[in-house]
């Protein structure tokens, strides 16, 4: 039989909770269609990550497990496993059990309803203070930046349709945002206010650092906002050196301005200055569409799978 269910979990940092989670997903899928499968991403976890997953793919072959060779990040982890799933449905979900797998039945039953995709919204969020303020502000920045209207309230956990995973998986893009990568490829979709728990083991991969770092290549990815700003910026300083520079020119030869070459220094300075940032927004605009294109790195690099020879042959 055809696999009917796709589960993509990005692992890092959760050995201690990958058997629950299975646990609670086998039930739960097993209460939809039997024909499911899980895969794990193990995106270089600190932790005995491979290790649970080996003996999980070992017990039921229905687990899939792929380990990449080195931290790649969530998103291409995520990606990595979209690649192998052979579901008509894909879930995508964390590993830490903050979202609950049992509201998958949820998410299905409302896909159903002729919706292809059916995001999980998460508003009452049990993520500390200084986390829903980060998101929050990165939300409202990457909204004005790309002129798209994001929730915050939404993360990756959701339910796809195949096509959408398709179209996901066939962007080129060198930067990986799953949300945003599903909001952009479009289909009839829709959400639904699920629950959102404390996280069951260990503690987010996320820094401030990376965290930042994550926004900036997301924004730099998917808007030349910043860049079309840059040349609004220098466009508006040569306007304002102009205007300084007629008031100089009059406070020259009305002779409130006594100092030899001072004007032409201070108009040449501002107008100059307004041009060439002008000038490098916009070549900054072909440059950053030219360096999305020519840069070719994998987003992702397997080391091992276990399992995914009966992925194949099925």
């Amino acid at each position: 039989m055809k696999t009917h269910i796709s589960v993509v979990i990005p692992v890092y940092g959760c050995a201690a909770c990958l058997q629950d989670l299975y646990s609670r997903l086998v039930k739960t899928l097993e209460a939809i269609d039997p024909h499911f499968e899980i895969i794990l991403v193990n995106d270089e976890s600190p932790d005995d990550a491979w290790k649970v997953i080996n003996d999980l793919c070992k017990r039921d072959k229905r687990v899939r497990g792929i380990n990449l060779s080195r931290n790649f990040g969530q998103h291409n982890a995520i990606i990595a496993g979209l690649h192998y799933t052979a579901g008509k449905w894909i879930i995508v979900m964390d590993c830490d059990l903050q979202d609950p797998p049992e509201e998958i039945i949820k998410l299905y039953k409302k896909a159903k309803e002729g919706f292809k995709i059916v995001f999980a919204q998460r508003l009452d969020r049990s993520d500390h203070f200084l986390k829903r303020t980060l998101s929050g502000l990165f939300h409202k920045l990457f909204s004005y930046l790309t002129d798209t209207r994001q929730d915050k309230s939404i993360g990756n956990y959701g339910i796809y349709h195949r096509d959408v995973i398709k179209s996901v998986v066939a962007m080129g893009d060198p930067n990986k945002f799953f949300p945003t990568m599903v909001q952009w490829v479009g289909f009839k979709k829709t959400k639904i206010r699920l629950e959102h728990h404390e996280r069951s083991a260990g503690k987010s991969g996320y820094t401030f650092r990376s965290l930042l770092s994550l926004a900036i290549n997301t924004i730099i990815a998917f808007s030349d906002k910043p860049l079309r700003l840059t040349v609004k910026i220098g466009s508006i300083i040569t306007i304002f050196s102009i205007i300084a520079g007629l008031v100089m020119i009059w406070r020259y030869f009305t002779g409130n301005i006594e100092v030899s070459g001072y004007t032409s220094l201070i108009v040449s300075l501002w107008f100059l200055s307004g041009v060439i940032i002008a000038i490098l927004g916009m070549i900054g605009l072909y440059i950053g569409k030219m360096f999305e294109k020519i840069k070719k790195r994998p987003n992702f690099i397997i080391e091992s799978t276990r399992n995914m020879e009966l992925h194949e042959s099925s």
